[in-house]
């Protein structure tokens, strides 16, 4: 309120440094502190110096990481003037706690969210249809696919010393399904949700693991949070309008800090810096903008080059993400010098059954509704009615008879 009341630009400012901070603090000392403590007690420790910190044994707050960005984004935009402060409390209150997103986002905002949240709805049988398809689909990714990615994941992940390098290849492809279906199922959840109750919310996952590059991979993966580093980091910190060498230390500062939202572990820094790392080649040679489209759109099957890179995408991300599920840098070194081992060609010693082929059939489905918001949204639409339904029936028996063991979610830090 202070900040759209401010006449001066200096005023403005300064009330603007405030909130962030403020924001910003409790996000700081909730997730980080320990880190940061622990981190500067080993760098002590290095130069002799022995340290025992003060760590706090604090409870971390459910989303705080969403509705911290929700916050920021709310008292940037107002600086921005690209909306005027709410001040009706209640509004505010539902636009940064609305419990569809808090979990697991997406990360909305205000100029989205608000005005939604502040006119009148009236029920829409269509549109809350087409939520609970949505909810339906993101159930079946998370208890079918995520949970039962989870239990061969943490088994391969928590004794990797012990499994030949093919068994380590497939933990990591079982993480990269695990992740997806964790995160994105999450999302569709609450985007379903939310149109029950007349709300739209942002998109936050289109098609990553179908990407042709790993610029494309960003622009379809988490897509609120990297829209949100683009617009209020990436852009204030001049884009790419500037030298070679202001386009690549903003590079990576983006995916630094992306990394470094995820966790408060140097796991998650260094596997953004593996990312920027991947995306540099493509921005120096101005090729990051190259698949804008959906794969083989209005076409059944992917040409032979478009396939070749998609395997070669999805090969690099899951090579970042044993990095990023990895419980130390040591861990994942460790792990990804087992997969090169003399036994990567060998028959894993873990054989998930039949989980790979719900994972194929997950994956077939994707591709076919790969150019919908989601994947079911319209796909069956010109069955007969009595199969179209059959379908349903099989995703809703399928979350009781393939419901995995372990109901875990990845992101619960956040």
């Amino acid at each position: 309120m202070y900040i759209g009341q401010a006449t001066k630009v200096s005023t403005k400012k300064i009330w603007l440094i405030v909130s962030v901070s403020v924001n910003l603090s409790f996000l700081g000392v909730l997730k980080y502190y320990n880190f940061f403590a622990d981190s500067f007690a080993t760098v002590l420790s290095g130069l002799n110096f022995n340290v025992t910190p003060a760590f706090l044994n604090l409870v971390l707050p459910v989303g705080i990481s969403f509705y911290t960005f929700h916050g920021l984004s709310y008292v940037i935009d107002i600086y921005k003037e690209r909306i005027k402060p709410e001040r009706n409390f209640i509004d505010y209150a539902v636009f940064v706690s609305f419990f569809p997103l808090l979990v697991a986002g997406p990360i909305e905002r205000a100029t989205h969210l608000l005005p939604q949240i502040q006119r009148k709805r009236k029920f829409d049988y269509n549109q809350a249809m087409d939520g609970l398809r949505q909810v339906l689909w993101g159930l079946f990714k998370k208890v079918v696919i995520a949970d039962n990615c989870a239990e061969y994941v943490n088994l391969i992940f928590d004794h990797s010393d012990t499994y030949s390098g093919s068994t380590l290849l497939l933990g990591a492809f079982l993480f990269s399904m695990q992740i997806y279906g964790d995160f994105s199922g999450y999302s569709d959840m609450a985007l379903g949700t939310a149109r029950l109750l007349g709300i739209e919310l942002l998109r936050n996952f289109a098609y990553p693991y179908f990407s042709r590059d790993i610029a494309e991979f960003w622009r379809r993966w988490h897509i609120s949070l990297s829209s949100w580093f683009r617009d209020y980091v990436y852009f204030p910190l001049g884009g790419s309008r500037g030298s070679l060498g202001l386009q690549v230390r903003n590079t990576f500062i983006i995916f630094l800090l992306s990394g470094f939202w995820h966790g408060a572990n140097w796991t998650f820094i260094a596997w953004g810096g593996l990312n920027a790392i991947f995306f540099l080649p493509l921005l120096l040679s101005n090729n990051n903008r190259n698949h804008i489209e959906i794969v083989a759109k209005g076409q059944v099957l992917p040409s032979l080059g478009d396939f070749f890179r998609i395997v070669t995408t999805f090969i690099i991300t899951t090579f970042a993400w044993i990095i990023f599920r990895a419980e130390s840098i040591n861990h994942a070194i460790s792990y990804i010098g087992g997969i090169f081992s003399t036994s990567l060609f060998t028959v894993p010693q873990i054989k998930p059954g039949y989980l790979l082929t719900l994972i194929a059939v997950f994956i077939c489905i994707e591709w076919l509704g790969r150019e919908e918001p989601y994947a079911i949204a319209r796909l069956g639409y010109k069955w007969p009615r009595i199969i179209k339904y059959a379908f349903y029936y099989l995703i809703v028996i399928a979350l009781f008879v393939f419901a995995g063991d372990q109901q875990q979610f990845i992101y619960f830090q956040f």
